[in-house]
């Protein structure tokens, strides 16, 4: 196991300091498989043009990579995750995304304890009105994060958006293949569009993971790609990210149903 993160002795008297003084909950060993083979075949990538087919499940039947990294023929990046989480309802992955981006740091460093030093949101009013619905908790935030991706510690903005200013269709939420989901862009060194969308599955959830890397929002308002014509993202880039997201989601599924019994009242 890595170094953890340090904390404060104010972060140590909170009721959830617990949850970071466990290990880490281990990755599934297929997954640690596919990091260590190297990158997808870039035609089993699904492109960001077709995003939509990811949101409603049909790039699963389409053959699409739905565990892996690696680099489209556009030179993009791309990193796609799929995690089973026993116990997790969608209620409380609705509840998780706004609830650690408030108060103390400690709520993201629960997250991933190795990986996870800050983040916040900049509009605490909104985040936390309760006429706000839970699922919108996130729309038109943003979230100033330090996080090790792979590279080391890098300040990061995402810009989280409703889902339809990403060019999606909000008619698919609440469907078989998407009961719930967030999206963003992050602004860094290494700009991504990152979507994750989440339907109930077995005794829990499946949460679906999509980052296309090597795009920016414009002032504007519309996704575009990033790189010249002949560039391409090094592939270090999404492998250190999938590294990065099969480590987090594997431990949030481990920790979340007993944090969100424990927390969901005191947001």
């Amino acid at each position: 196991m890595g170094k953890k993160v340090g904390v404060s002795q104010e972060e140590k008297n909170l009721s959830y300091y617990k949850y970071f003084e466990r290990e880490l909950a281990p990755i599934p060993a297929d997954k640690q498989v596919i990091l260590e083979k190297g990158p997808a075949d870039p035609k089993t990538l699904i492109p960001f043009s077709k995003r939509q087919l990811f949101l409603e499940g049909k790039d699963e039947t389409e053959g699409y990579c739905q565990v892996g990294y690696g680099i489209l023929e556009d030179g993009t990046g791309e990193v796609c995750n799929t995690t089973y989480m026993p116990c997790v309802t969608g209620e409380m992955l609705d509840w998780w995304f706004p609830w650690h981006s408030v108060g103390s740091d400690l709520r993201y460093k629960i997250w991933d304890s190795e990986d996870h030093y800050f983040a916040r949101a900049d509009r605490v009013d909104y985040v936390t009105d309760p006429e706000v619905p839970m699922n919108e908790k996130t729309w038109g935030v943003n979230h100033y994060i330090i996080e090790d991706a792979g590279t080391g510690p890098e300040f990061l903005k995402l810009c989280f958006k409703k889902p339809s200013d990403l060019g999606y269709d909000m008619s698919v939420l609440g469907t078989e293949k998407c009961k719930s989901m967030v999206c963003a862009i992050g602004e860094s060194s290494c700009a991504a569009v990152m979507t994750h969308k989440w339907y109930p599955y077995r005794d829990g959830v499946m949460f679906c993971s999509r980052f296309w890397i090597g795009y920016v929002l414009t002032e504007e308002g519309e996704v575009v790609k990033a790189l010249a014509d002949g560039d391409c993202i090094p592939v270090f880039v999404p492998q250190g990210l999938y590294a990065h997201n099969i480590k987090e989601f594997t431990n949030l599924a481990s920790i979340l149903p007993s944090l969100y019994k424990e927390e969901k009242n005191l947001f």
